[in-house]
């Protein structure tokens, strides 16, 4: 039971490998929902996992014990190991759900704040224009979806180059990549590894909706010119926003570009997809393992109580 319960814990740390790959090598709408939900459902097993090691130290403990009514000592591996491990997987989820926490409250403030900034003026269809003297454009999810942006990055651009901009901000609107940024936000408090996966959501998230703008602008040097010229225009300020709401100036600018100068990539080819095949594989083993040790350690614990036969 043990042995299956490390392998949730250990599978994060191949993911950020193979985000690099699939940000390479699949279409960037395909490699955000690869992304999003294989993280998703590697954090759920390293919850699953973390918890069972905890209460499998609980219940080696004498007062735990008789509160699990338990008439024959759990079948587990020496105390000197599981105790530790159980002393450590609580230290992890503990301090996971504090970072979980912190970061709700911040987020859910900042986003309140935002709402209530751009309810200040009356909107222009979904765009809402703010006074400031801060460069800024983001996409802010709610009922209705709003597109913010200051009046000092108006300033910033020309006709055209906000125009391609606001398309951009409403690519992630339509996309509803707010929900792929929280989703990612929420995963990388639940194992450390799934931080730098989390960053690559966020880029994911980006190059999908630089695509979409391309696509309805019909021209791509128009919006990598528009979105350069917003990231240097906002790059000495620091945005209230919350960071579930996407913005044409995030993640490396420069990356961006250089995708949208390029060529369209072709990812109509097979060999393409093998990092999503890997991906769906992590997923699938992190998901069975899980629930394979929490299914073992139930086993355990009814042979402990006197209920199954060992």
């Amino acid at each position: 039971m043990t042995a299956l319960l490390l392998i949730p814990l250990l599978l994060p740390f191949v993911t950020p490998l193979l985000a690099r790959r699939a940000l390479d090598r699949l279409t960037p709408v395909t490699a955000l929902w690869a992304l999003t939900a294989t993280t998703l459902v590697l954090a759920g097993g390293c919850v699953a996992a973390l918890g069972s090691l905890v209460l499998t130290g609980l219940l080696k403990l004498p007062a735990f014990a008789a509160l699990g009514e338990l008439v024959h000592p759990l079948h587990t591996p020496s105390g000197y190991l599981v105790l530790p491990a159980a002393a450590v997987a609580t230290g992890v989820l503990t301090i996971g759900a504090w970072t979980l926490t912190h970061s709700a409250v911040r987020q859910a403030r900042a986003f309140r704040t935002a709402r209530a900034e751009a309810g200040r003026r009356p909107p222009a269809g979904d765009l809402c224009v703010i006074d400031s003297p801060h460069p800024d454009a983001y996409a802010l999810p709610g009922r209705p979806h709003r597109i913010v942006v200051t009046t000092a990055m108006l300033r910033s651009l020309g006709p055209a180059e906000r125009e391609a901009l606001f398309s951009h901000e409403r690519a992630h609107n339509q996309g509803g990549h707010h929900y792929f940024l929280a989703a990612a936000e929420l995963a990388a408090h639940c194992h450390p590894a799934l931080r730098p996966v989390r960053t690559a959501i966020r880029l994911t998230a980006e190059r999908a909706a630089d695509e979409a703008a391309a696509t309805v602008t019909g021209d791509r040097r128009l919006l990598a010119r528009a979105i350069a010229r917003a990231a240097l225009a906002g790059r000495a300020v620091r945005s209230s926003r919350p960071d579930f709401a996407p913005a044409a100036t995030t993640g490396p600018v420069p990356r961006r570009v250089a995708a949208l100068l390029a060529a369209p990539a072709d990812h109509t080819r097979r060999s393409t997809y093998w990092v999503a095949l890997l991906l769906a594989a992590c997923a699938a083993l992190s998901a069975t393992a899980a629930t394979t040790g929490a299914i073992a350690f139930h086993h355990e614990v009814e042979i402990a109580q006197g209920e199954a036969p060992s």
